[in-house]
């Protein structure tokens, strides 16, 4: 059974993968944040090399990269920047970089659709047509820009070095799914349902990629993004869409 190691797991998303990983594989969380249950977990700061080169399990087969922090406005303070600088390129590139020295085979970097965002209004396509990973990144934001720098890191080491690394450009995945559904339009067309980010993030796990980039989203009306090349390339299914939510609510 394959060793999944998540960093910056007691999120959302994390809590999610939890659930829907561990039926296949052994899911260990690791996160800043202290925790009474510490079965399969590690208490680590992503920022701290050594922690990060010392706490990460010299076993893990593959390594999902979660950190997160406030993204702040477009253009943030010099503070501001100096944090989000810290969590979303620099605690990224010791995750790589510790992988590679801990021969881990694979590296998954949740990016996002921020990246883009500039092509993106209130759910759609700006260009007449879906948006894809060839289009030219264009952010609106420091967020998005820095996603953008670690997913451009993550190609400097599949390239260098023995690891593969896969960027999932993730949609929205709201807390509270049906009550967000309903209040926000923009989620019906940018959704990534909870089943769908098992779904892609086990295809991406079980992939024989060596570097690439995908729009995680499900099946929407009207979808912004184009998941063409993750169906293509890494077998992802899109099981359930927004529409399939508010039908059974």
């Amino acid at each position: 059974m394959k060793k999944v190691v998540i960093v910056g797991g007691n999120g959302t998303i994390g809590s999610i993968l939890k659930e829907g990983l561990q039926v296949s594989f052994e899911v260990v969380i690791c996160d800043k944040s202290i925790q009474e249950d510490t079965v399969n977990y590690i208490q680590l700061d992503a920022t701290n090399y050594d922690e990060v080169y010392e706490k990460i399990p010299v076993d893990t087969d593959v390594l999902i990269n979660l950190i997160a922090t406030d993204n702040g406005k477009h253009i943030v303070d010099n503070k501001h920047f100096d944090l989000m600088t810290e969590v979303f390129f620099k605690a990224g590139y010791y995750l790589l970089d510790v992988a590679t020295r801990k021969k881990i085979p694979k590296v998954i970097i949740a990016s996002s659709n921020h990246v883009t965002d500039g092509y993106e209004d209130e759910g759609h396509s700006l260009l007449g047509r879906k948006i894809t990973i060839d289009d030219y990144p264009y952010s609106r934001g420091l967020y998005g820009v820095l996603k953008l720098a670690s997913e451009n890191v993550g190609r400097l080491f599949a390239d260098e070095r023995e690891v593969s690394v896969i960027n999932l450009r993730i949609a929205s995945v709201p807390k509270e799914e049906v009550k967000d559904l309903k209040e926000d339009d923009r989620l019906v067309h940018t959704l990534l349902t909870r089943e769908d980010v098992v779904n892609i993030f086990q295809a991406a796990i079980e992939s024989d990629v060596k570097y690439g980039t995908y729009y995680g989203v499900s099946d929407n009306p009207d979808s912004p993004w184009d998941t063409k090349n993750a169906k293509n390339e890494l077998g992802f299914v899109s099981e359930q869409n927004s529409k399939d939510i508010m039908e059974k609510s």
